[in-house]
C-alpha cells in the first residue's frame, strides 16, 4: 500500500479514511485486484492511496500512486468534452449547428438524411438517435476505412441512449480541424497521454479479440481499431486525474463559460459531457445537486462538487483479468461518494 497524505488536514484524512475503507475491502474480497483513491478539497488539500495489485496475470505487479490507468470514457470528459468547448469559446463551433457543418461528408450521399441533422450539443448530451452498442472493430481492421464506414453507414435510428458514436463523431472533428489521422496524434499532454509503459500501467482485459492481456494500450475495442478516437483511449494516474478536477474547481482549467456548460443540464442525466445527480446514480445521494461526474467501463470514475469545492477520483482494473465477473463496482462507487460526501 502506497499513501500521500500532501497538504490535507486532520478533518480531510479522516473523510479520507471513511471513504477509502470499500475499495480496501473490495480488494481484500478478490472483487477487483486494485485501485487508487483520489480525493481533492480546495480548502484542505488533496489525499491519495494506492491499495492491491496492478496486475494479478500472466505475473504479479502492486499497485502505486504512479500507476497509469486506462481511463476509458472519462476520455469523453477530460478530453474531447474540453477540446470542443474550448472551440466553443474560439466561436469556430457552435453548439446547436449539426455536426455535419465540420464534417461535410457526413451521409454525403443522403442530404436529407436524419444523421447529417444531430447538433454538438445533442452528441455532447447524448440525445442522439445512435445505437448505444456498435461492434464497429468487427467490421474491418483498417481504421481509414472505419471511419469512412462510420460516416457514410446509415445508422439505426432508435431512443436516445448514451452512445459513443456521439464522441467517435465529436472526435472525427478534431481530428479534421487540427488535420491529423487520429486524435491520438493530439497532445493530451499534462500528465496524460494515449498509451503508457506496460511496466507502470494497470492491466486490464485479457481480450479473446487480442489473444493477450492488454497493458499499456486501450482497452475498448473501437478505439483500438480506429487507432484513437473521441470516445476512450486516454491514459493518466490518479496525480493528473485530480490535477484536472481541480483545474475545474478553481477556475484554471477552461473558461468560465465552458465550466458553465459543464454544469448545465440537459436531460434528467446529463450536461453538456458529463453526468449529474440522479436517482440511483453512481456518485451516490450525497453529493450536492451542483456536482457532475462520469465513469469509465475499466472502472474509473471522477465526481466533481462545486458547491463544496471537492473532488473524488476512485481508479480500479475492475476488467483484469475478465469482465465477464460480477466486480460490484457500481455499488463500490456509490459506497465511495457517499462516505465522502458525510458530513
Amino acid at each position: 500500500m502506497a499513501e500521500h497524505l500532501g497538504t490535507a488536514d486532520a478533518g480531510l484524512a479522516a473523510v479520507f479514511e471513511r471513504a477509502f475503507a470499500p475499495l480496501e475491502q473490495a480488494v481484500e474480497e478478490k472483487r477487483i485486484p486494485g485501485g487508487v483513491l483520489g480525493i481533492i478539497d480546495l480548502k484542505h488539500g488533496r489525499v491519495t492511496r494506492a491499495v492491491g495489485s496492478a496486475q494479478i496475470m500472466p505475473h504479479q505487479r502492486p499497485m502505486t500512486l504512479d500507476t497509469w490507468f486506462d481511463l476509458a470514457s472519462l476520455t469523453k470528459v477530460i478530453f474531447t468534452t474540453t477540446r470542443i468547448l474550448k472551440l466553443v469559446d474560439d466561436g469556430v463551433v457552435d453548439l446547436d449547428a449539426p455536426v455535419a457543418t465540420l464534417l461535410p461528408d457526413f451521409r454525403q450521399y443522403h442530404a436529407d438524411a436524419w444523421e447529417r441533422k444531430v447538433t454538438f450539443r445533442q452528441c455532447l448530451g447524448h440525445q442522439t438517435p445512435f445505437p448505444g452498442v456498435e461492434p464497429i472493430y468487427t467490421y474491418d481492421r483498417d481504421p481509414d476505412l472505419l471511419r469512412a464506414f462510420i460516416l457514410q453507414r446509415e445508422w439505426r435510428a432508435g431512443p436516445p441512449v448514451y452512445s459513443d458514436i456521439n464522441f467517435i463523431l465529436l472526435g472525427f472533428v478534431l481530428e479534421r480541424l487540427a488535420k491529423v489521422r487520429t486524435v491520438r496524434e493530439l497532445d493530451p499532454g499534462a500528465g496524460f497521454a494515449w498509451s503508457s509503459d506496460p511496466q507502470v500501467t494497470a492491466a486490464t482485459e485479457d481480450c479473446a479479440f487480442r489473444h493477450r492481456v492488454i497493458c499499456g494500450e486501450v482497452h475498448d475495442e473501437n478505439c483500438y481499431a480506429l487507432q484513437g478516437s473521441g470516445h476512450a483511449g486516454l491514459f493518466g494516474t490518479v496525480a493528473s486525474v485530480l490535477d484536472f478536477a481541480q483545474g475545474l474547481l478553481d477556475g484554471t482549467g477552461a473558461s468560465e463559460q465552458a465550466i458553465r456548460l459543464m454544469r448545465t443540464p440537459l436531460s434528467n442525466k446529463r450536461t453538456h459531457g458529463w453526468e449529474h445527480p440522479f436517482d440511483g446514480w453512481w456518485g451516490g445521494s450525497l453529493c450536492s445537486r451542483d456536482t457532475i461526474g462520469h465513469t469509465g467501463f475499466t472502472g474509473t470514475s471522477l465526481l466533481i462538487d462545486f458547491e463544496r469545492g471537492r473532488a473524488v477520483t476512485l481508479l480500479t482494473n475492475r476488467v483484469h483479468p475478465t469482465r465477464h465477473f460480477d466486480s460490484c463496482i457500481l455499488a463500490l462507487r456509490q459506497t465511495v461518494c457517499d462516505l465522502f460526501n458525510q458530513h
